[in-house]
């Protein structure tokens, strides 16, 4: 077949492959156009790992009828892959939610949360042991924008309802404190912010959807920290935004897009595999930690132990009455007796403990934090107090660096 014929062909079979009639494609192009296609069929323990920004649509017609707000199809990696819609859905089914979002971090989810629903002229509520990095987003962005933050007690529900006004649009709930550990009365806030037409939105990051059930107590809204437990590794950053409510859903998804807050298949499938052994790994931390919380009660040194599964902790009915677990998080302060710059000596000399933020990973970690500074007259439990997050090493071997770093600093 002369050259002429060869063209004329290919001219008039335009879907006719060139390896069909003797052409070979140039190295560069079998590169981006592989033929070799696995057989269907294979099954594993974990999803594939699904790396995208473009998606490939089998015809215009596919690509027009697909509409990104819909997990029934694909459109831009942004969006959504099999991987992040698995995790998506794992995560929904955990919380006892019927929609979730993913974040590139649990601030951003926080801040997603933020952007959606309160506009200039209206106000978000924050408890007063709120994340601090939540705190301050409110208090040096979103006041910048013509947006009211106003602060309120958790665990006062009477103080909360002379705060809310008529511009108030969300109440953020987290419960316990993430370093102050007060359980708040949800059930009550709830209610309160009903009555008046208000979004509620909880940091359920603590609990995990493990410790708590935050839509079968009427919350909006629940946000987390992948970051932490469910990771269970401390190498790697994602937040997730929950939601029962249609309505509610579409707002929170439709500033997601336009915020382009999406996450990469590695760091999904991270998450994913960390999901296995959440439930053991979250039952672990919480008995050990409730072991070490309780030893430290007897310590003559200790003025304070803030955990919500104590008895005398602030909110311990709370957490009798809502909770079912208490992951592995809680502080404590030193007698009067014992000043700033031995609270960090003793920080310094503990030797299993790392000093480091976050939580819900392997190795235990801890952080002092000056209460007095942040909170005043408001804070009545001894100041430095001191964070513990309780990892998986054995808890007799973490009370022996605790003593060990009390005799070396405070005797």
């Amino acid at each position: 077949m002369s050259s002429n014929e060869h063209s004329s062909q290919l001219d008039q079979n335009p879907d006719t492959k060139p390896e069909t009639l003797g052409h070979t494609r140039a190295v560069a192009t079998s590169l981006q156009h592989p033929s070799y296609e696995p057989p269907a069929g294979f099954d594993a323990v974990q999803p594939a790992t699904h790396r995208a920004s473009t998606v490939i649509f089998p015809s215009v017609a596919a690509m027009r009828s697909r509409d990104w707000r819909h997990k029934n199809g694909y459109t831009y990696g942004l969006h959504g892959t099999p991987t992040t819609f698995t995790l998506e859905a794992r995560l929904a089914a955990i919380e006892g939610a019927r929609h979730c979002m993913l974040c590139p971090s649990g601030l951003s989810a926080i801040a997603l949360v933020d952007l959606a629903l309160v506009a200039q002229g209206e106000a978000v509520m924050l408890p007063s042991n709120v994340y601090g990095p939540s705190r301050e987003l409110a208090e040096r962005l979103l006041t910048g924008w013509g947006i009211t933050v106003q602060i309120y007690d958790p665990l006062d529900v009477v103080a909360a309802r002379a705060a809310i006004t008529q511009h108030t649009r969300l109440m953020w709930l987290e419960a316990p404190g993430s370093v102050t550990m007060e359980m708040p009365d949800l059930r009550a806030l709830i209610k309160l912010a009903r009555e008046h037409g208000v979004i509620t939105a909880l940091d359920n990051t603590w609990a995990a959807g493990i410790a708590l059930k935050p839509f079968d107590l009427g919350v909006d809204i629940a946000m987390q920290a992948l970051t932490k437990y469910q990771s269970g590794g401390a190498d790697v950053l994602m937040g997730a935004v929950m939601t029962r409510g249609d309505a509610l859903h579409e707002r929170l998804l439709y500033a997601h897009m336009r915020l382009g807050l999406g996450v990469g298949g590695d760091d999904a499938s991270l998450i994913l595999r960390g999901l296995h052994s959440l439930a053991l790994r979250y039952g672990a931390h919480d008995a050990s930690a409730r072991r070490i919380a309780a030893w430290l009660q007897t310590r003559p040194e200790v003025q304070t132990v803030l955990h919500p599964a104590l008895p005398g902790s602030p909110g311990h009915a709370n957490w009798v009455r809502d909770c079912s677990a208490a992951a592995g998080l809680f502080s404590f302060t030193f007698r009067p007796w014992v000043n700033a710059a031995q609270v960090d000596a003793f920080v310094d000399a503990l030797r299993l403990f790392k000093i480091g933020y976050s939580w819900g990973g392997p190795l235990s970690l801890v952080v002092p934090y000056d209460m007095g500074a942040t909170r005043g007259d408001a804070w009545a439990h001894g100041s430095p107090l001191v964070r513990l997050s309780i990892g998986l090493e054995d808890p007799d071997d973490l009370i022996a660096d605790i003593a060990q770093a009390i005799r070396a600093c405070l005797r």
